[in-house]
Parts: C-alpha cells; structure tokens; sequence
C-alpha cells in the first residue's frame, strides 16, 4: 500500500509540474502587440472603431491587441513580398496563399516560423481541433507545418462570366448562358439591339484577364485541369484520371487556336472597345449603369454583384456561365487560397498563435472583424440572417479587416439580402460535379527554371493579351510564332523539370 501511495504521490507530483510548465508557457502577463500583415489598402471606413473594441476582448482574454499592416494593392505583390524578406520582429501573422501570394516560394526563402503539433495544441487548441490531419499534410514543406489552412469557409474563386438574365431570355436564351456559344449570341443580340453599350466594356489594362479567359476556354473544351502556384499561367495536367502527366495544350493542337480565331471574330463584331488593352473602366459600375452586358470574375463576386445589380437594375436577374460548365470540368477551391503563417522573426509567436485562435474561433470578436457592431452596423433577424440598418454605406459605414486566412462558416452569417436560393442552387452544382484539387501535395522548387520561367512569363505577357482581345490579324499564325517564342524561351525544359516533380510528390516513377 505504501508502494501504491508512493507511485500516487509521484505521479501527482509529474502531473503538477508538467501543469506548471504548461502555465508558465502561457504566461500572458505582459502586454504585447501582435502585427498582422495582409493585403489591401488602409481602410477608410469604421475599421478603427471596431479593431478598439477587438482589442478590449483580446486584451481581457490574453493580455494582447492586434495591430494591422496594409499592403496596399499599388505594387502589392512587390511589397509584399519585401516586406516578409525584410522582417526583422516587426510582423507576427501574415496571411498568405500558395496560389496567388507565394506562399511556398516564401516558405522556402525562411519567411515563415515552421509550427510543431504541440505549439499549435498548445496555443491554437481550437484551430487544431477543427483542421483534419489530412490538411495539415498539406501545409507541411520538408515535413514541418508551416500554415494554417482556412479549410472550415466554403467559398467559389473559379472564373466566369456574369450576364443579364432578361437580356438572355431577349436573345432566346430561355435557360441563360452555359456554354461560350450561348456567350456569343447574348454577345452579339447586345450589339444588335442595345445602343451605346457594348457585350462586354472589358478594362483590359495590365491583360488582367489573359489568365482567366484563356485558361476559362480551356476548361470549357478540354479535361485539363490547373496547376496554381506557379508564375505563369500555362501548366495544366490532362485531366481528373490523369492529372499528374502535363499538358501540351499551349504548345500543340487545334484548340487553343480555336479560341484565338473566336476571340478575333469577337474582336471584329465589336464586343469590346478597339482600345481594351488600355481601357481602364469599373466592370461594377459599367454594369449598374447598363452600359455593359457583362462582367467577368469568381463566383464570390457575382453573389454579392446579383444583389447589387438587382437594386442598381431591378429585372436585370444576373446570371453566372462558370468555366468549365460544359465539360463538368470544375476543381474546388484549394485549402491554401487562403492561409495564416507565423512570421519567422516574430518576437511573440505563441501569444500571436493565441490571438489568431481567439479570431478564428471566438464567436463575439470574429462577428466584429466580418461585420462590424452588432446593433449599430448590423442586427440578426428572426432567421438568423444578418440586416443592415436603412441607408448603410460600406464604404464609410462598415469595417475592412480582409481576414481571408481563417474564415469560419461555423459562426458566421448569411446576408438577407443575398438571393440564397439562387446562390444554393449554383453551390449545389457544384458540389456535384467538382474534384478536389488534386496537386495539394507538390511544393515546387523553381530555383533550377526560375530563369526559363522569366523569359517564358515575358513571352507570355507579350502574346496573351492580344490573343485573348483578338488583336492580331492571322491568329492562326500568331498562335505559331507564340508557341515557337514558348519553345525558344525554354517550356520544354520547364515542363521536364515540372513533371519530375510532381512524380516524386505522388511516388509515380
């Protein structure tokens, strides 16, 4: 019995001290300031106001507040990136994508602190409770995490085009746009019958739209399917059986010249100014003042855009023709679109671990960062749906904190006035056609082809933008000589170098 007593006493006493040193980990009893570094420009709205009552709660809850750094969108992937190879303690969280904000290139530069399992547990609990283990594998480089995936917010980023569904039906069009032919008689039933505006006002300026029309052609007529995080945007596997081989489709065959010879024939009809490549006008407001027959951009946007335009143009029922809609060909969105990583030189990693937790799980404050005071800027209705007081401005009225790392449909809200049953509706095809994305588990190391790349991007950026304009007078000739410029500029030694890695990321030999 005195044995047992003993053991009793000793484990106790085990038990007390690992609790000791689990306290002592998360001392908070000096103040800090943790700086969180996202994209886009200094709010000028209510942000302020509601970072100060944020920061009431965080200071209660771990003796810290939250000091946001914009990186305006004005040369914001060169600051951005500046900024995490500059840091020297004054960052602590930064969101961060590995398909659109380099996530794994800065990863691999040692921008970011690598996460252990008991950090996270310890300091995230919660966040580390709702991530499946299967996406932390996908945050992992060399076998260390190093993100925090925003995998519990369902959301669309895939491209398409949105159009006015009583134009649609004006054009015959009974059942709206679903494939780039029907695009072309809405098109062309514009120019026909509507006066002073044209199908699509596109602001071409800086070929913003290269990647998404041409690649939105390609998976209307083929099976390939996208490869992100990569500087340019011409990597595509063949298909959803096939992924992981490369396809040739920007180097051979008829159908990316097909879109060329569609996008000139457009080009000709006058669906879009003659000047596109330096016109700079606002997709948004072009379309409310029912100057333009369409916009093009994700499915997010068209959600909130359909409300819009429905208050701008009541009738004007905005409809959605999504890429890929006539093959089915569809990838959800990657979990990485958006990611929280700890800034390697951070002098306050485990408080900063402690306030992302505290924004992404904590019902009171995650409501004020999305959207703002409750009964001043918003109440919830009898159906739980989220209302804006009468003659709300988001601009001047509501807040802008873009947490786009750590978004949480679990304690979120739905807005009133956002037409949920079409919205459902388009989810729901969605959701039964789309494929994981399946290349979660390659990071690329480009340092052997960065230079080919280079070169490959300034061809690229030099030929696209006529090629989706239709500014060219041969396109099949044009078509030609971009791909043997491809060719002198180094793809196939690219593609090698590509293929090789995603064999070795999935074991294929």
């Amino acid at each position: 019995m005195k044995k047992f007593l003993a053991i009793l006493v000793a484990m106790m006493m085990i038990v007390t001290a690992i609790s000791a040193v689990a306290e002592a980990a998360i001392d908070t009893s000096e103040h800090v300031v943790v700086t969180y570094l996202v994209t886009g420009d200094v709010p000028t709205d209510q942000t302020d106001r509601v970072l100060a009552e944020i920061n009431k709660i965080l200071t209660e809850k771990v003796n810290a507040e939250l000091e946001i750094r914009w990186i305006e969108w004005t040369n914001w992937q060169t600051n951005y990136n500046l900024a995490l190879a500059t840091q020297s303690g004054d960052i602590d969280l930064i969101c961060t994508a590995t398909d659109w904000l380099d996530a794994w290139p800065n990863t691999q530069r040692g921008a970011f602190l690598p996460l252990s399992e008991d950090m996270l547990k310890t300091y995230a609990p919660q966040t580390w409770a709702n991530v499946p283990a299967e996406h932390w594998e996908l945050c992992k480089y060399n076998g260390e995490i190093y993100m925090i995936p925003e995998d519990q917010y369902a959301q669309w980023t895939n491209h398409g085009f949105m159009y006015r569904g009583d134009w649609a039906k004006a054009a015959g069009l009974e059942n709206g746009v679903h494939s780039w032919e029907d695009l072309e008689v809405y098109f062309q039933w514009i120019k026909d019958n509507q006066p002073g505006v044209y199908p699509w006002d596109a602001d071409g300026n800086g070929s913003s739209y290269s990647p998404q029309m041409s690649g939105g052609w390609q998976t209307s007529h083929t099976t390939n399917v996208f490869i992100e995080g990569l500087p340019v945007g011409l990597f595509y596997g063949v298909s959803k059986d096939d992924p992981y081989t490369l396809s040739r489709y920007y180097l051979e065959g008829d159908e990316f010249v097909n879109f060329a010879k569609t996008m000139k024939r457009w080009a000709d009809a006058g669906y879009w100014r003659t000047d596109v490549l330096n016109y700079t006008g606002a997709q948004d407001s072009l379309m409310k003042e029912g100057t333009s027959g369409a916009r093009q951009h994700h499915t997010e946007t068209w959600t909130g855009f359909r409300t819009d335009m429905e208050k701008a143009i009541p009738g004007s029922d905005l409809g959605f023709f999504y890429f890929g809609e006539e093959m089915n060909n569809l990838v959800s969105l990657n979990i990485t679109h958006g990611a929280l990583a700890v800034a390697q030189s951070s002098a306050n990693p485990e408080r900063a671990l402690m306030v992302y937790d505290l924004l992404r799980n904590d019902p009171e404050i995650y409501r004020l960062m999305m959207y703002g005071i409750e009964g001043e800027m918003y109440t919830i209705d009898e159906n739980g749906y989220l209302v804006r007081p009468e003659g709300f401005d988001s601009s001047t009225d509501g807040c802008t904190f873009n947490f786009w790392c750590g978004r949480n449909d679990s304690i979120g809200l739905r807005t009133a006035d956002r037409d949920w049953a079409a919205i459902d509706e388009l989810y729901a095809r969605y959701n039964d056609v789309a494929i994981t994305y399946p290349y979660g588990k390659v990071v690329f190391d480009l340092s052997a082809i960065q230079i080919y790349l280079d070169n490959i991007s300034n061809v690229y950026n030099t030929y696209m933008p006529r090629i989706c304009f239709g500014l060219m007078d041969d396109p099949e000739a044009y078509v030609a000589e971009f791909r043997t410029q491809l060719q002198n500029a180094g793809i196939e030694t690219v593609m090698e170098e590509l293929q090789k890695q995603i064999h070795a990321a999935y074991g294929i030999e």
